[in-house]
């Protein structure tokens, strides 16, 4: 078997394990050796980018073109996309072991992670043409999905009552508005953006109104999109979007109009899914640094991990994880198994990012000072993982959700 990509190992046969889990234990024991295989080979491709590899992007500003092109030709970064499209044809089980495997190693995921679940709201919303015109290049990465172009600068999580505008005018939308940290634009060729057609006083529902569209960035730059990059505390590589008459082909509308709120919800629980494997990813690194640290440092003629006030915090933080990693595991196989799993999506991804920081938080403090020396590597994982507790959703809106759609109280907001 060729490990620098698993999705060939005969894959193309019977052997191939399905999207869709099954009860029996011979499937449950193939699919663990399957992602066992997934987590091996992507580990042996981010030993070739050590995390000395991700400081110098940082310092630089860089973004990480060689690490994701070897991503992409390995399979790993198309393994939603169909099989048709020249994907492998997996699931969200498999693509977490990738996101969580790479967090792991040191590297960020932040810097590829949207073409998974941007690329699902064109599988399942795009027309045929749409789909064939895209999908084999994103899988080729000839073409970059990577952008989602949805939150405002004046409306925030409220993405209803977004300001951004989409009139059509003869077989064009003339878009007008602004976005903001949209990230990875500047490195994608495609982006989706969600803008209002409809205005929210002419519609019944407000989540109606709402179109979804395709965007050629490359395209659009210099010709009704300018691209301003917002200098943050990590390196996201994120933006500030402004539209001024930009014109695109009526073709680019994705599903139908009026209905785009629903084409980005359709990729918001596998968003939640992998971002919080991502997390587990993160946790697990943290967890690996400040247990092995503990071990080695030496003070007053013992390991500092021989301590209780040592190693209990680093044994409390790895439980954590592992809990939440329990919960990312049963996000992703029911949606996999096309069971409704918005609960799970959200509470994953709550549970995941606060693990993570937790264990960062006892990572840094194990470390003592060295922890804020570049050169451990630490205070940048610490840094990238505290995003997640707010993006791409805070963990209050996951309690509202949780209290109103599980626990069935009145709505909060």
């Amino acid at each position: 078997m060729d490990r620098s990509n698993p999705f060939e190992h005969s894959f193309a046969g019977a052997d191939k394990p399905s999207t869709v889990r099954g009860d029996s234990m011979d499937t449950n024991q193939q699919t663990t050796s399957d992602i066992s295989e997934i987590r091996t080979a992507v580990r042996q491709l981010c030993e070739k980018f050590g995390e000395d590899y991700w400081l110098q992007m940082e310092r630089d500003g860089g973004y990480p073109a060689d690490f994701v092109a070897e991503l992409t030709s390995s399979g790993f970064l198309g393994v939603l996309i169909p099989e048709q499209y020249g994907g492998a044809g997996l699931g969200v089980l498999e693509a977490s072991a990738v996101m969580e495997e790479i967090c792991r190693s040191g590297a960020h995921a932040g810097v590829c992670h949207a073409q998974m679940y941007v690329m699902g709201s064109v599988l399942r919303h795009g027309s045929d043409e749409q789909k064939s015109r895209y999908l084999p290049k994103i899988a080729s990465g000839e073409l970059r999905l990577q952008s989602f172009g949805v939150t405002e600068p004046t409306t925030g999580t409220d993405t209803t009552s977004l300001k951004t505008t989409a009139k059509k005018v003869g077989d064009q939308y003339i878009i007008n508005g602004q976005k903001v940290w949209i990230s990875r634009i500047q490195h994608s060729d495609l982006m989706l953006l969600l803008a209002r057609t409809t205005d929210k006083s002419e519609v019944t529902k407000k989540t109606d109104g709402l179109s979804t569209f395709i965007i050629d960035v490359k395209a659009a730059e210099g010709n009704g999109l300018t691209i301003q990059p917002i200098e943050s505390m990590i390196n996201h590589h994120s933006c500030e979007l402004f539209f001024d008459d930009l014109a695109i082909p009526a073709e680019n509308l994705l599903g139908q109009e009026g209905k785009g709120f629903k084409v980005i919800l359709d990729g918001m629980n596998a968003e939640r899914i992998l971002i919080a494997a991502e997390c587990v990813g993160d946790g697990r690194y943290f967890v690996d640094k400040a247990s092995a640290y503990a071990s080695d440092r030496v003070v007053f003629n013992r390991p500092i991990g021989a301590n209780q006030g040592v190693q209990f915090p680093i044994a409390r933080a790895y439980t954590q994880v592992e809990a939440a990693a329990l919960m990312v595991e049963k996000a992703a196989k029911m949606f996999d198994a096309g069971l409704p799993c918005g609960a799970e999506a959200n509470m994953s991804k709550m549970l995941a990012s606060e693990a993570s920081w937790a264990a960062g938080d006892v990572c840094m403090q194990t470390h003592g000072g060295f922890a804020f020396a570049k050169e451990y590597h630490i205070e940048r994982k610490f840094r990238e993982t505290r995003l997640y507790q707010i993006a791409p959703i805070s963990t209050n809106l996951i309690l509202s959700y949780v209290a109103e759609h599980v626990l069935d109280m009145p709505r909060s907001y």
